[in-house]
């Protein structure tokens, strides 16, 4: 099981990241930008920005990891179920999140 110590853990490997909050829960920005939140106030999942296609083929490959609700319905992000994600592919899909958020010259740092 990922906890939110693993999620800032990876985050804040991450050029420019901070620990903050977001609609008053915890969360990670980069360049004030809000990139990783996780939903205190409903099931408990995280929340990371991604590309549409991606949050449709989670979504569509049918593992129990990935959710929406109708309020991110065309939205790019998708949530996380943090009891049941591999941690490689949360490592994968933070960065991912963080690449999206970060400006060019954090981005560039990164390769």
């Amino acid at each position: 099981m990922v906890t939110w110590a693993d999620v800032v853990r990876l985050g804040s490997a991450l050029p420019g990241v901070e620990e903050s909050t977001w609609y008053r829960t915890p969360a990670l920005r980069v360049a004030g930008k809000g990139f990783a939140r996780l939903r205190t106030e409903a099931e408990g999942w995280l929340m990371v920005p991604c590309e549409l296609d991606e949050k449709a083929a989670l979504l569509s490959s049918g593992v129990p990891t990935f959710h929406t609700t109708p309020h991110y319905d065309g939205y790019g992000a998708i949530l996380v179920d943090l009891d049941v994600v591999d941690p490689a592919e949360l490592a994968e899909l933070v960065e991912g999140a963080w690449r999206i958020k970060a400006p060019a010259r954090l981005r560039a740092g990164r390769g």
